[in-house]
């Protein structure tokens, strides 16, 4: 049975994080920028590690006690690392060693082969974190995240749930049916996702490479209409756009989604998999910002039959799509109460 209860995140995470700060906790992996005087102090990642995992070089935060339970942090889109630039110091104060990939196509990340396909289908995106576990010899972690961080998160707890602790998903189970994909949606949700079809477009393609940081602006202002954000805060993570396979993984991500480009075959043993709706048997929760612009909250009950494990749903008020940087302190005791389950 799930469970609904709502959080308040504004003022009590601004208040930790300001303490966080002032104690130090920053100095694992953590430094402080110094925007212009008119923009707020902007937290960021110091340093990034680098290691060959699959196909790919990733770029990713290690930061907490080497000896501590793992939690993975996986970022969405148009986004990256820095949606847990203020998760990550909660999380190490209280003893988790949090591991923070970019995705393919994103930051630091880089495919070892030019011949690789940048292919942006979910199945691959889901194993290069697995293949990123095996490298940093992790056996089991807590996994978590929102928006193809989500998605990878909820594939891996149905695939493979060997690997997975436990599961903190913003809004709930996202795994694709390309079938399903084929049938519309109400007015207002196509248009809430009018990129899609602008990205199904050679000019769209054009247009994200022209344009992929205002184009990306755009989308966090409609996803968070509530969030006001800042420059710097936005500039820090438009670096990651800067990424040579960048383009290519997100149309390609897009296309694949929608029909209209082909998935590789060695996945497609996978993909029927994920397309019959695969049950997550680990300890969830399942999370929704209330002023989410593109996909609204709900109660959860939709999705529920997709959990048989112990799964709670919270609804946290004020947070719009990019949840954990809106609400770090809500999605981070979601990581810890569900370690609990």
């Amino acid at each position: 049975m799930s469970q609904v209860s709502t959080h308040t995140p504004r003022s009590f995470s601004n208040a930790v994080s300001k303490f966080l700060i002032v104690a130090g906790i920053f100095m694992s992996g953590l430094s402080t920028a110094q925007p212009s005087s008119t923009q707020k102090t902007v937290s960021a990642f110091s340093t990034l590690k680098q290691i060959n995992a699959g196909l790919l070089n990733v770029g990713y935060v290690d930061a907490g006690p080497s000896h501590g339970k793992v939690v993975i942090l996986l970022h969405g889109w148009p986004y990256d690392i820095h949606s847990f630039v203020d998760v990550v110091p909660i999380l190490t104060s209280a003893g988790y060693r949090v591991i923070v990939p970019h995705l393919r196509g994103h930051g630091t990340t880089r495919f070892l082969s030019d011949s690789t396909v940048r292919n942006g289908q979910q199945s691959v995106v889901a194993l290069d974190i697995i293949a990123l576990m095996d490298a940093l010899k992790i056996d089991k972690a807590i996994l978590a995240g929102y928006d193809w961080g989500a998605r990878t998160a909820d594939i891996i707890a149905a695939l493979w749930p060997d690997r997975c602790k436990a599961l903190v998903s913003v809004n709930g189970y996202l795994i694709n049916n390309l079938e399903r994909n084929k049938q519309p949606l109400p007015a207002r949700a196509e248009w809430g996702w009018w990129y899609q079809y602008y990205f199904a477009t050679e000019r769209g393609r054009a247009g994200l490479d022209a344009n992929r940081a205002d184009l990306a602006k755009l989308i966090w202002k409609f996803n968070s209409p509530k969030w006001n954000f800042d420059d710097a805060t936005f500039a820090r993570t438009a670096k990651s756009f800067d990424n040579p396979d960048y383009v290519t993984i997100v149309i390609h991500n897009y296309r694949w989604r929608l029909s209209l480009a082909e998935g590789e075959s060695q996945y497609d043993s996978l993909e029927k998999t994920l397309a019959a709706g695969p049950v997550i048997t680990v300890p969830t929760i399942t999370l929704d910002g209330d002023a989410d612009g593109v996909v609204p909250a709900t109660d959860g009950t939709s999705y529920s039959k997709k959990f048989s494990g112990k799964r709670t749903h919270r609804i946290v008020a004020g947070a719009g799509h990019n949840l954990p940087l809106e609400a770090p302190q809500a999605f981070a005791q979601a990581v810890m109460d569900v370690d609990g389950h």
